[in-house]
């Protein structure tokens, strides 16, 4: 059996800009942060690490009460945000999950997202139901910090000698990269996010594909 944990956004889907635009209508409702949050890097980072820089950039102080508002009103402005927007599955996910399913492969989720978020986005594209568990970003400020949480789970769920090699995080990212490495699994990266083939290349995955329309590669390596 293996474990296929996948990263959102850039990965699985497209939310248009619409997690960015939910953050900033946050910070500005929540704490009258009027600009922009370009400043800040969003890509293949956690929620957590996103508002602790937002914070630290506008003078906010960086406390859980104050991440605790900035989440709650992140959430309640996101599904108009997705509403909104001209988000998408992306090219091949539908099939990959649903072939997945098929190969009886653990389908799970390792991302920067918070829970909630995370679930609010799946939902509104409509593939909330294939994943079985997940680690979240609602209090880590490393990737690999959500990487380790990602492999306790599997293991609580399939035994404490479960190989972590069995485990193929998938993700649009170096980091997503990274945080396979920092638990010995298999990393599969995707170049449909913002970063280019040859960066990813660099990262050195497992397995490099442009994007999903062809699954065979990865099918094959867990056959």
């Amino acid at each position: 059996m293996n474990v296929c944990l996948f990263d959102i956004d850039g990965t699985l889907l497209s939310s248009g800009g619409a997690g960015k635009a939910a953050m900033e209508a946050a910070l500005a409702t929540e704490f009258g942060v009027q600009r922009p949050i370009d400043q800040v890097q969003m890509s293949g980072r956690t929620d957590r690490a996103i508002a602790r820089d937002e914070f630290l950039l506008h003078g906010v102080a960086d406390t859980a009460e104050n991440f605790a508002r900035f989440i709650r009103a992140y959430l309640s402005h996101l599904p108009g945000m997705l509403a909104s927007r001209r988000g998408r599955v992306l090219p091949g996910i539908a099939g990959l999950l649903d072939s997945l399913s098929q190969a009886e492969s653990v389908v799970g989720l390792l991302t920067g997202n918070v829970a909630q978020g995370a679930q609010v986005k799946l939902s509104h594209f409509g593939i909330a139901g294939h994943f079985r568990y997940g680690a979240f970003g609602d209090q880590f400020i490393s990737r690999d910090e959500v990487a380790h949480d990602a492999l306790r789970q599997t293991r609580e769920r399939f035994g404490p000698d479960f190989d972590a090699a069995r485990i193929w995080v998938i993700g649009d990212t170096p980091l997503d990269v990274m945080c396979a490495r920092a638990i010995g699994a298999r990393a599969v990266a995707v170049a449909t996010g913002v970063h280019t083939l040859a960066q990813l290349e660099a990262a050195s995955p497992d397995l490099l594909l442009a994007d999903f329309s062809d699954a065979g590669p990865l099918l094959a390596r867990l056959a």
